[in-house]
C-alpha cells in the first residue's frame, strides 16, 4: 500500500520505517518540512532530532501533511493528541475522504503537569472527534496502548503473546488495518466494536502511564486471557 504517516516523532518514524521494511511505500508528513529538518537536539519526548533519523532513512520522503495524504491509500495519524485535529485539517478533508485513517494517537493533556490526564475522556474520545471532524474518512483506532517498539515488533515481548485493539465504524477499514497489524506480527487482534469503543482503548493510558512509572520500562503490554468455553 501507499501509506502516509502523519507525525515525525518516535511513533511516526518507527511506523514509517516498519512499513517500508514490509514492502509498503511510506511517506512521512509534517506541517513544515523545512522547519522539521532544521531542528536540532531532542524533541519534547526525548527522541533525537528528526534530521538524524532522516539521514539514515532517505528512502522515506518527508512531505507536508497535505502532500503525504494526497498520495496515500491509507493515512496514519501519529501526531500528538493535542494537535491531531489541526494536523488532519492541514492534510485536508478532501484528501482524507474515502481513505482508511488509522489513529494511533492519545489525547494526553499536560496542562496540569505530570502525569498527563486524558481530554476528552469517558463520554467521548479523540478517535470519535476525528471521525466527526472528517466524516468522509474511515477511522480505525488501534496501537495506542503500547509503545512504538512493540507496535512494530510485538514478538520482542513474550514472543508476541499479548493483545491489540481495534475500534471503528467501517468493517472493511478494520479488515485492512487488521491485515497490517498481522503483517507487523500481532497475533491477538481484538475488535472492540464501533468508534465509540475507542474510549476504552484511550482510557487505558492512565493505567499505562502508572505501570510505566512502577515498572521503570515501557516494554510491557496487556494480554487478554479468555475463559475456556
Amino acid at each position: 500500500m501507499k501509506i502516509a504517516v502523519l507525525g515525525t516523532g518516535m511513533v511516526g518514524r518507527t511506523l514509517a520505517g516498519a512499513f517500508t521494511a514490509l514492502g509498503h511505500d511510506a511517506d512521512i508528513g509534517t506541517r513544515d518540512p523545512g522547519a522539521t529538518s532544521a531542528r536540532t537536539g531532542p524533541d519534547m519526548m526525548g527522541a533525537p532530532a528528526f534530521s538524524e533519523w532522516h539521514a539514515a532513512n532517505r528512502h522515506i520522503p518527508l512531505m507536508t501533511f497535505a502532500e503525504a495524504a494526497e498520495a496515500a491509500e491509507l493515512v496514519v495519524n501519529a501526531t500528538n493528541g493535542a494537535g491531531a485535529l489541526d494536523a488532519l485539517g492541514s492534510a485536508g478533508a478532501a484528501r482524507l475522504a474515502g481513505k482508511v485513517l488509522m489513529d494511533v494517537s492519545n489525547p494526553l493533556d499536560f496542562s496540569q503537569g505530570m502525569p498527563p490526564v486524558l481530554n476528552p475522556v469517558n463520554t467521548d474520545s479523540l478517535a470519535e472527534r476525528i471521525q466527526r471532524a472528517f466524516p468522509g474518512a474511515r477511522v480505525v483506532k488501534t496501537l495506542n496502548t503500547m509503545n512504538a517498539g512493540l507496535m512494530v515488533d510485538p514478538r520482542r515481548l513474550a514472543d508476541g503473546d499479548h493483545s491489540v485493539f481495534l475500534s471503528g465504524d467501517d468493517p472493511d477499514a478494520k479488515a485492512v488495518v487488521k491485515g497490517l497489524l498481522e503483517e507487523l506480527g500481532h497475533r491477538d487482534v481484538i475488535d472492540l466494536g464501533d468508534i465509540t469503543t475507542a474510549r476504552g482503548a484511550e482510557m487505558l493510558l492512565p493505567l499505562w502511564l502508572r505501570l510505566y512509572a512502577a515498572l521503570g520500562t515501557p516494554n510491557f503490554n496487556i494480554k487478554v486471557v479468555r475463559a475456556v468455553e
